[in-house]
This record gives structure tokens, C-alpha cells and sequence, in this order.
């Protein structure tokens, strides 16, 4: 069992009860052997930055020199009678980030090989694992802009490597939060990629030569599954049957005899038996609670119920609560948008009701989808039983329309989005039972930076904005993230200032209120100290609320009721 100890790896053996320490230079905030880092964590998605051969003889790991990476601090108030200073190593958009490099160690002589990558300069390496040879490790190489991206087989003897697959992008690669590596027994590979301009799954051989492309069309895989090596089938999820719908899948590895296992319109979701003849298939739409069903995976033929949510279907019967109707929202300019709206439900066409958006707008992201209880769904109800309509619109830059549709903001994070909720807005104030003048915007995280914007630059559409834990300047936000919609502040200064809300502060003229916690160790209250400094130099009026110690995510005892109370009365007061 190989663990992590100290920024270093060791192996435990189970049979002679002992522990053997292969790294030594492991220190906190310097060098992190086989962990990721934070800005890798946060972004890349996962933290085990080592993996074992199929034959357990050999370990490859990624190793991270933090020296150069500037430290972000943070003040934690707890109940001390002097605040300790939290420090850690947190690289913004142009700074340095960690030095990363690739090892191998073997079991057998206890020696550590350093793999050579001196061909690449200022790069990630956002995944490695085995392949089905035990003596290749593969490894994905990115540059720093995230626009070329190496499969590299690695020897597990001699540590030399091989490109078998090279991907390139006039923008970015978005392989970000995908597992979209699988290797078969013969060490061919299945890998899903944008390259024809959206998601779909590919077969290539173990020298990376493409047999065939599995899965095509106009539509997006948004999960795989697994490879069915008896029957050649690949399960997958895909928006084939509408952006906002999720359906599950089987088709064969020649992209032959494709099979709709998934029933009902809305959200699919498939979780496979080992052997692949069942799977258990979790349904939802906004219309129906989560249900669960035990099901065929040759036909997709309910074989049980599982779980029907029944007593909390029946149960919200009873409260009569209104229901979301999705539409697509076609703007001034043309920009056909997924939308959807929400109206009180003794809603009156001859009255003229206040709007609250929601949104979050940030690049591949999805807040108009046709599943249960969605995002703050309780909420809006409660909001639309006090007579407001609340609406949510998918602008560009969103997820799951194809890859020309999310990438347009490539390098402008913050225009056409921004662009597409003003349009939308005046598109809903125009509705003969929606009053324009009471137009309000709110959203947390990248939608706090999307309402701050709205509220400015939008000044003359939208009576209030609420923004929770806000980006207000790019320059503040981690590395990986940044960079790769924008590139750096040096290449790219007008692409960060243009978009920024802390540079638009004197356009304020509507109510705004703005979130924060100050233990935000990812979007850094930072962002909304300066958006308050700027507003005040500025001379004008805001709502504020900071919350001590909580992060990004504010919760905790009564935090998040206290929250959303303020939010609620702030709506109730000013829109």
C-alpha cells in the first residue's frame, strides 16, 4: 500500500508489517511528492498524484516544487484572542506556478528514475496512469495556455518516452473534470475529445493511430461509462436528445448498433454492474423527483423499481407549487439561448411582475437543465410564491451546445455573457406581464461576477444585483483557470481590465449587494474588499456582508439560513 506522509510517499507492506519511505525531500509549502497541490486540486480535479502498475512493481508520481509559488494569506478569526494568519501557496493568473516533474520507482531495486521532459517548457501534467502493460505509464503534457495537450507513454524501465497522441486548439482543450482515458486489454484506447467541434468518443490503437470514431453528431457526450469487452459495447450519457435532457446509451466500439437505454425525458444517469448486464438508472426533470430503477443493459427494460420518491411526489402535491417552463430566448442579435422561467402560481397575464435572473454563465457550465430540485430550486419557489418571476438563461459561453458555442468567450471572459443577460432581460421586460423597471440579477461565484458586471454595464436594465463570493478582477484567481480562458495578464491585458468589475465601479446606479467569506481559500475576499474600496472611491451606496472564517462555500450552523434570509429581504426590499 503506497500512502502519503509529509509531502512524501511511503509503502506499507501488509505481510511484514513494515513501512518503506521512497521520498525524503517532502516539505510543506516547498516540495509535495505524489499530492497534488492546491491550484491542481481546485482545478485539474484530483489530489492522488501517483499510481501503481497493473503488476504492483513499479509506482509512477508526480512531484511539485512550490519554491517559486507566490503565498496567498488569509486571517482566521475563530475565538482566539489574537487571529492566526493562515499562509499557502496560491499562483494567480501570471505568476509562477509549481515546477512539476515525472518519477518512477521500482519495487524490486528501490531506485527513483527521473522522467526527461526537457522538450517541455512552463507545462502541466493534469493526469498519469498505467496502461495494461505493466512497463507504460501514460501521461497527459499541457502547455501553460492549455491549447496543446501530449499523450505520452513512458517506459517503465527506462523512463523514455513516446508522443502517441497530440491534440491542439485555437482556444483550449476542455478536458478538465473528464476521466476521458480508458484503456483496453489490448492496450488500444478509448478517448473522448471536441476535435470535430463537440464531445464524442474515439478508438485508438496502442501507437495512437485512430481506428475509428465511436460516437458522432451534433450533440455531446457527457459522461462514459465503461467498454463492455464481451458484447464490444461503449456506455455513455449524451445530450442527443436535447441540450438540457441527459440520456444513457450503448453502442458498439465499431460506432455500430447504437441502443437509447435511458425511458424518460430529463436527466439519465447510469451506474453499471461490473459484468455490464444491469445498470441502476437515477431519473429526474423538473417535473419529477429522483427515482431509481434496476434495469437491462442490452434493451435499457426496467427490471425493478428501486426507489419511486412517491411519498415526496405525493407530498409536494399538496402544496401546489408552480413549475419551471423551459424556452429558448432568442435575443436582439440573434443569439438563441436554453431558458428557463418560473412564475407564481396564480400568476395573472394582466399583472406586471418583478423578474429575479439567476445565472452563472462560466465557461462549459449548465444552469438550464431538466432535472429535479436544481440549484437553488426551493428557493425561486419560495420567491414566486411572494409574487416574483424567477428566470435563468444559458448565454454563450455555456456548456453542452458544441464547442464553438462555449469558446467564443476564449480570452473576453465576461463580455458576450454579460452581453447576452442585458439582451435577455430587455427580451423578458418586453413580455406585457413583466414590469422592466424591476429587473434584478444574483448569482454566486463566476454568477457573482456576472451580476456585478450586469449591474454595471447594464445600469439602465437592472434595479438590483446580489453578488456572493464574486470575482471582481481576473488577475486575482488561480493560474490554471484563468489562464486558460484568457491566457495571462501580461499577453492579455485589455481581455482582463475590460471585463473586471472593479474597473466599472463608478457605472453603479442600481441597489447591489455584495458576499463574501473571508476563509475563501479559492475566490479570495480579496476580489470583494477592492470591488468595496473601488465603489467607495467611486462615492457610491452598497450592501455588504462578510462572513468570518467561512469559505467559498459559506455554510455551517445557521450560516447559510442567515444568508439566504438577507438575500430574500434585500430582493423583498429593492426589486
Amino acid at each position: 500500500i503506497a500512502y502519503i506522509k509529509e509531502n512524501n510517499i511511503f509503502i506499507y507492506d501488509i505481510i511484514s508489517n513494515s513501512n518503506l519511505q521512497i521520498t525524503t525531500d517532502g516539505k510543506k509549502n516547498e516540495i509535495i511528492n505524489g499530492l497534488t497541490d492546491w491550484v491542481y486540486e481546485e482545478e485539474f480535479a484530483f489530489v492522488r498524484a501517483f499510481d501503481w502498475s497493473k503488476d504492483s512493481k513499479k509506482i509512477g508520481f508526480i512531484r511539485f516544487d512550490e519554491t517559486q509559488v507566490p503565498e496567498f494569506s488569509m486571517s482566521v478569526f475563530a475565538k482566539d484572542l489574537y487571529p492566526k494568519i493562515e499562509t499557502f501557496k496560491y499562483p494567480k493568473a501570471g505568476e509562477k506556478n509549481s515546477t512539476v516533474s515525472l518519477h518512477l520507482y521500482n519495487v524490486d531495486s528501490k531506485t527513483t528514475k527521473k522522467v526527461d521532459l526537457s522538450q517541455y517548457n512552463d507545462f502541466y501534467i493534469p493526469r498519469i496512469e498505467w496502461t495494461n502493460d505493466a512497463n507504460i505509464l501514460s501521461a497527459k503534457i499541457v502547455n501553460r495556455h492549455q491549447d496543446n495537450l501530449d499523450l505520452l507513454f513512458v517506459d517503465g524501465t527506462t523512463a523514455a518516452t513516446k508522443v502517441v497522441l497530440n491534440e491542439k486548439d485555437k482556444s483550449y482543450i476542455d478536458f478538465i473534470d473528464k476521466d476521458n482515458l480508458t484503456f483496453l486489454a489490448d492496450n488500444s484506447f478509448i478517448w473522448t475529445s471536441e476535435q470535430d467541434g463537440f464531445n464524442h468518443i474515439y478508438h485508438y490503437d496502442k501507437t495512437g493511430k485512430l481506428i475509428n470514431q465511436v460516437t458522432k453528431g451534433n450533440w455531446e457526450v457527457t459522461e462514459y461509462y465503461g467498454f463492455d469487452k464481451k458484447t464490444k459495447s461503449v456506455f455513455f450519457q449524451s445530450t442527443e436528445n436535447g441540450s438540457i435532457n441527459r440520456d444513457v446509451y450503448r453502442i458498439g466500439l465499431d460506432g455500430k448498433n447504437k441502443t437509447k437505454l435511458s425511458q424518460n425525458l430529463g436527466t439519465n444517469a447510469a451506474t453499471f454492474s461490473p459484468n455490464f448486464q444491469y445498470f441502476i438508472n437515477s431519473f429526474s426533470s423538473a417535473f419529477q423527483p429522483t427515482t431509481y430503477t434496476l434495469n437491462d443493459s442490452k434493451t435499457g427494460k426496467q427490471i425493478q423499481v428501486i426507489e419511486n420518491n412517491e411519498a415526496l411526489a405525493s407530498k409536494l402535491k399538496d402544496y401546489n407549487l408552480p413549475q419551471k417552463e423551459f424556452f429558448v430566448l432568442k435575443t436582439e442579435k440573434g443569439n438563441e439561448l436554453n431558458a428557463w422561467i418560473l412564475k407564481p402560481k396564480d400568476f395573472d397575464s394582466n399583472k406586471k411582475y418583478p423578474v429575479l435572473m439567476y445565472q452563472y454563465s462560466g465557461p462549459g457550465s449548465q444552469q438550464v437543465n431538466n432535472e429535479w430540485n436544481n440549484h437553488d430550486d426551493y428557493w425561486f419557489l419560495m420567491l414566486a410564491q411572494q409574487g416574483y418571476i424567477v428566470a435563468c438563461v444559458d448565454g454563450r459561453g455555456t456548456g453542452y451546445k458544441g464547442a464553438a458555442f462555449k469558446k467564443v468567450t476564449y480570452k473576453e471572459l465576461g463580455k458576450y455573457e454579460v452581453e447576452d443577460q442585458i439582451d435577455a432581460a430587455k427580451v423578458l421586460g418586453n413580455y406585457p406581464y413583466i414590469d422592466k423597471s424591476r429587473i434584478g440579477i444574483w448569482g454566486w461565484s463566476y454568477g457573482g461576477f456576472m451580476s456585478s458586471n450586469c449591474i454595471l454595464k447594464g445600469n439602465d436594465v437592472f434595479k438590483m444585483a446580489i453578488a456572493v463570493a464574486p470575482v471582481t478582477n481576473w488577475r486575482f484567481y488561480d493560474s490554471v483557470y484563468t489562464e486558460r480562458y484568457m491566457q495571462t495578464p501580461q499577453e492579455n491585458p485589455s481581455g482582463y481590465d475590460n471585463n473586471s468589475p472593479i474597473n466599472f465601479a463608478e457605472k453603479l446606479k442600481g441597489k447591489y449587494l455584495l458576499i463574501h467569506g473571508s476563509g475563501d481559500d479559492n475566490v479570495h475576499v480579496q476580489n470583494s474588499m477592492q470591488m468595496m474600496e473601488a465603489l467607495i472611491q467611486a462615492n457610491k451606496q452598497f450592501d455588504s456582508q462578510i462572513y468570518p472564517d467561512k469559505n467559498h462555500g459559506i455554510y455551517g450552523g445557521k450560516t447559510r439560513i442567515q444568508l439566504f434570509n438577507k438575500m430574500t429581504n434585500f430582493i423583498k426590499n429593492n426589486l
